[in-house]
């Protein structure tokens, strides 16, 4: 029997359209994602007026689907300004958070469990510590004190957020450099004299990355939730930058009168949440070895053939 063979690059596209197609949830994530990266990277022209431009007389419309006016489709809040241009701008934030804290503890989880797997003996011992105790303090306990006590701020929940999620990068890559350490290719790498750091760099971290890749897709939705959770307890983004979590916990205490203020961003949230997850998914299924060789498999006339 002859093994599958190699994914060409050239063949990649082909392969990830067929498995999308296959995968109708990925593709409805994919879709949803773009959309929200979309609208928040365009706010500046969808919403050219700003996210406190407000008309008092204007104060408390219901949305145009339950009888407000088409000039404000989801309704205004108690000052008067437009819950969809608030929304827009709100992705704006929602996302910056969320891809910059998730950047920054990927980096810093990379860069230790790389180290730590890698290098081993005491280095590792210290990291590993390091992270037991981290692990054993609930992740939004210690986001809470944190930003308690530095502030809230923009600046700040990234920092917070980006710091205290290092751990999850740095078991995956810690546990991958482990494995990666004793296989063949590493101790021909060796047997031929190439240095420590070109395997690590040249041979290693290419094969781990695709792991590193799906923990950060699937990490993302988490910090979303995280930071709105902390905007709603007064710990996020303080006023009058416009924040999902924020606007919710603003609309939180008129439920029974005004819902649309509390409703309508987080449609938001749960909506740019289920999309980055479906597609979080689909990257990990893609980077399944098994599923690849299957989606190489299928394209053919007659299935997968054994030699």
């Amino acid at each position: 029997m002859s093994g599958p063979r190699a994914l060409s690059w050239a063949r990649v596209p082909r392969v990830a359209i067929g498995h999308v197609r296959r995968h109708p949830a990925g593709m409805f994530g994919a879709a949803v994602m773009i959309g929200v990266a979309g609208v928040a990277l365009l706010a500046p022209v969808l919403a050219p007026g700003g996210p406190e431009a407000g008309v008092l007389r204007d104060r408390l419309l219901p949305p145009a689907f339950a009888g407000g006016s088409w000039e404000h489709p989801l309704g205004t809040d108690r000052t008067g300004r437009d819950l969809l241009v608030r929304i827009v701008w709100g992705a704006r934030t929602t996302l910056l958070i969320a891809v910059a804290a998730t950047l920054l503890g990927g980096v810093v989880g990379i860069v230790a469990g790389m180290l730590a797997g890698w290098s081993g003996r005491w280095f590792d011992l210290v990291l590993g510590r390091l992270a037991d105790v981290a692990q054993a303090v609930p992740f939004v306990i210690l986001a809470m004190a944190v930003v308690a006590v530095v502030g809230p701020s923009l600046v700040n929940l990234i920092l917070v957020l980006g710091l205290a999620s290092w751990l999850f990068t740095f078991r995956v890559v810690r546990g991958e450099m482990l494995a990666a350490r004793e296989r063949p290719y590493v101790e021909a790498a060796r047997a031929l004299g190439i240095g420590e750091r070109r395997i690590l760099w040249r041979q290693v971290l290419p094969n781990v990355l695709p792991s590193i890749v799906v923990v950060l897709t699937l990490f993302v939705p988490q910090t979303i939730l995280f930071s709105a959770g902390l905007s709603f307890l007064g710990l996020g983004v303080p006023p009058p930058t416009p924040e999902w979590g924020r606007m919710i916990a603003d609309g939180a205490d008129y439920l029974r009168t005004e819902w649309w203020l509390t409703l309508m961003p987080s449609a938001a949230l749960v909506l740019t949440v289920l999309g980055i997850t479906l597609v979080g998914d689909w990257v990990r299924d893609l980077g399944d070895p098994t599923l690849r060789t299957l989606s190489r498999g299928a394209e053919r006339p007659d299935g997968p053939r054994d030699a």
